[in-house]
């Protein structure tokens, strides 16, 4: 596996992601991750290490640009991409045409994987760049979705959520679910009745947030689910 950081400019700023090849030099699909909403932190690196072990080449995107040291920035910099379609749109392309030229890519098997405020991010790709397979969406913030999008989906969507997750109330779960259906998405939601939000991250049980818990049983099985969908979408790795 070889791992390094790369720099590229993105929507007005310099941003910083992180590549993990599996490659081993053979061409193979791949995967884009989108962070939570405390930046590029050593979780998505270290999911971007094991989708290397699996044979892919991830690259970790940067959607902030900045470093963040405090709850305040976060909300801030997430605040300022979502709430902007050109910017988060222009985000996530930058980051996915890091991905496309890795020599060991094929630029024909891309997916996208996201955590969070991530999760938020790759529901939003899924209709802004129509090269990906699929995407998979880990405990996305289902709270600020519009009434009506118009905008096509291109691929698969793959939802893991938690019953217990604060940021997925019955009113936003149901607009997602209508919202999907406008579209004619193919759609796959799965509801983990034992998990809360962040079930993949084990840092955040340092905020001690009602809800916010990592849960490993969910974080194993939501990953299962993933790796099927790239068997079905992407193809299996050699």
């Amino acid at each position: 596996m070889q791992t390094k950081d790369i720099t590229y400019q993105g929507g007005g700023k310099t941003l910083t992601g992180y590549l993990a090849d599996g490659s081993n030099g053979k061409k193979t699909a791949g995967i884009l991750i989108c962070h939570q909403g405390g930046g590029l932190r050593d979780h998505e690196k270290e999911r971007a290490r094991m989708l290397a072990d699996l044979g892919y080449v991830a690259f970790c995107l940067d959607m902030y640009g900045e470093e963040v040291k405090e709850r305040e920035d976060a909300m801030r910099l997430l605040n300022a991409v979502s709430q902007n379609q050109q910017l988060w749109g222009d985000r996530i392309r930058a980051g996915l045409d890091q991905l496309k030229v890795q020599p060991n890519v094929d630029a024909k098997r891309l997916a996208a994987i996201g955590f969070c405020f991530g999760g938020m991010t790759v529901i939003e790709a899924v209709r802004a760049t129509p090269e990906l397979k699929c995407v998979v969406a880990f405990h996305p913030g289902l709270t600020h979705l519009p009434e009506a999008d118009a905008r096509p989906i291109h691929g698969s969507l793959l939802v893991c959520a938690g019953q217990k997750d604060p940021l997925i109330p019955d009113e936003a779960r149901n607009r997602f679910f209508k919202l999907m259906a406008e579209a004619k998405a193919d759609l796959q939601y799965i509801n983990y009745s034992q998990a809360g939000h962040s079930f993949t991250d084990a840092s955040v049980a340092q905020f001690n947030m009602p809800n916010f818990e990592y849960h490993e049983p969910t974080d194993r099985r939501s990953w299962a689910a993933m790796r099927d969908l790239f068997d079905e979408t992407l193809g299996k790795v050699a």
